[in-house]
């Protein structure tokens, strides 16, 4: 193990017991899932030994240990991003933790921007693939992990999974979109012709996020799912000028619809790990 990881896993340890099953990274103004857990343990991420300090509104910064429907979980309460400045393997350093924790599962979620011209804000987008234009990726460097050199992501996003969570939706009432999520560092939005590029190329959805996390639990052997909440129209789609503020405030518009499908993974997923 990491000796940086191994020293964070020491102080988690110290405050709970608690083994989850499954790991769940909360993005924009999505963080309150974590506070509905039952029996919930929270710890301050500014505390955890090497643990990068979120700097983003709607970004708490807990790592938030409980139960829900008596599932054991982990939920990350305030996410690190590329664009603050930390390097790749710190923004997934609590994706190495949830892998020394022996987490086999992962949801990712994100606020992002509609691309797709069929796709509105409100809406929520299972994550079928994603494409980096970060330009940068997590496991360059020293393999401190013991996982495979050059990781297959042909299936990072669990495809057996799919038709199920389309299902759950469907008993939410929830009409899910798919779609690939294309991720760039932020934190300028997208101009009006970078989004008609990402549209030729194929993006559905533009975040600043995710890709790190995804790629990271993918090396460790995690099957993963992926959520975005879009949360606004991406620049040129709509003549309106885009603002964080608006990305948090439709993200807690649906925050029930949002609630409802992850509860619902939780229950029909994670709860055979």
């Amino acid at each position: 193990m990491n000796t940086k990881v191994g020293e964070a896993l020491n102080f988690i340890n110290s405050h709970t017991s608690l083994q989850p099953k499954a790991g769940i990274i909360l993005g924009s103004g999505l963080g309150a899932f974590a506070d509905t857990l039952d029996d919930k343990i929270k710890i301050p991420a500014a505390q955890i030994p090497h643990y990068p300090k979120s700097t983003v509104e709607g970004h708490e910064g807990f790592l938030v240990f409980g139960k829900h429907k008596n599932i054991p979980l982990l939920t990350v309460q305030g996410r690190t991003h590329y664009y603050e400045g930390y390097t790749q393997k710190e923004v997934t350093f609590v994706v190495r933790i949830m892998q020394a924790i022996g987490i086999k599962a992962l949801l990712v979620t994100n606020a992002a921007g509609a691309i797709n011209p069929r796709f509105k804000p409100g809406d929520i987008m299972l994550i079928t693939d994603h494409v980096n234009f970060l330009f940068d990726n997590p496991l360059i460097g020293k393999a401190e992990f013991g996982e495979p050199r050059f990781p297959d992501m042909s299936n990072a996003y669990t495809q057996e999974y799919f038709n199920q969570i389309e299902q759950i939706a469907l008993d939410c009432n929830i009409a899910l979109r798919r779609g690939v999520l294309w991720v760039s560092s932020g934190p300028s939005y997208e101009t009006a012709a970078e989004v008609k590029m990402i549209r030729k190329f194929g993006g559905d959805a533009g975040s600043m996020s995710t890709v790190p996390e995804v790629i990271t639990a993918v090396h460790a052997g995690m099957k993963v799912i992926g959520l975005s909440c879009l949360t606004n129209y991406a620049t040129g789609i709509s003549s309106q000028k885009l603002s964080h503020k608006e990305v948090t405030e439709t993200a807690d518009l649906v925050k029930e619809k949002f609630l409802a499908l992850v509860s619902g993974i939780i229950g029909n997923i994670f709860s055979g790990f």
